[in-house]
């Protein structure tokens, strides 16, 4: 979800994180059970990852209103943007300098536990550029299945990839070849949200929302359910494996650009 009024930051009088500068044995052992991705890796693979979200942590404000931020919580978020530019060891997150996390779902004014609290992400544009809220129960249980296809953490940061470009259009120009890729991309996104209206597929129906919102949609079933997306949406899967320069049932080493 995109979001472009800010009254939410104005309320963070003294915002704090919780700082990882060493890499903790127990860190390895909780991403083992939780990431699926990083579980797939190879040892030295793990250590490649290990050290991309380390990175990450250094540049990326993680914070909470009650500066309950947990080293799990971390840990999940720096993951979820790991995860998606696997492929791209250089690639820094240049639209993004804070994470907050609020303890569930919240809504239009981010509240929690309220009757419309709906929303389990989103990033910013305008007046909130550079902001990502996330629900952290939504967090987490986004890596405690992968059979749901849902991922808010990969959802928002596949915005965040859309949006490098300085367009919110769902056309990852930045992983994009040429043009000519970006306008085939385009039909097709067009074609399959015509099917989602018509209950032609079983994509998630939020996707037809936009453009932007099937980008992320897509992004989360790739990364959660890729054999299932082989197999229903080959055309689909092709696309994105192109983009992400991953085939994620078979997970290798890192490669640049």
């Amino acid at each position: 979800m995109i979001k472009s009024t800010v009254k939410f930051f104005r309320s963070l009088l003294s915002p704090r994180r919780l700082p990882i500068s060493v890499w903790q044995p127990a860190w390895s052992h909780f991403l083992d059970n939780h990431v699926i991705f990083y579980h797939a890796l190879s040892e030295s693979n793990k250590r490649e990852f290990e050290r991309r979200c380390i990175k990450f942590l250094a540049l990326i404000t993680i914070e909470s209103r009650d500066d309950d931020i947990t080293d799990e919580d971390n840990l999940l978020i720096a993951a979820s943007a790991v995860i998606p530019m696997w492929a791209f060891p250089g690639w820094q997150y240049t639209n993004l300098d804070t994470v907050h996390i609020l303890p569930s779902a919240f809504n239009e004014e981010f509240l929690c536990f309220q009757p419309d609290s709906t929303i389990s992400g989103m990033v910013g544009n305008g007046s909130l550029s550079g902001k990502m809220i996330l629900s952290r129960e939504d967090l987490h249980m986004g890596f405690a299945s992968n059979k749901d296809r849902y991922n808010v953490g990969i959802h928002e940061f596949a915005h965040l990839i859309d949006m490098a470009d300085g367009k919110t259009d769902g056309v990852p120009t930045m992983l994009m070849r040429s043009r000519e890729c970006s306008t085939q991309w385009q039909n097709f996104v067009a074609y399959k949200i015509n099917a989602i209206e018509s209950g032609q597929t079983t994509i998630r129906p939020y996707a037809a929302t936009n453009e932007a919102e099937f980008f992320a949609v897509a992004s989360e079933f790739f990364f959660e359910q890729p054999a299932t997306m082989l197999e229903r949406y080959p055309a689909l899967y092709e696309s994105l494996q192109q983009f992400y320069k991953q085939d994620v049932l078979h997970i290798e080493k890192p490669s640049a650009r």
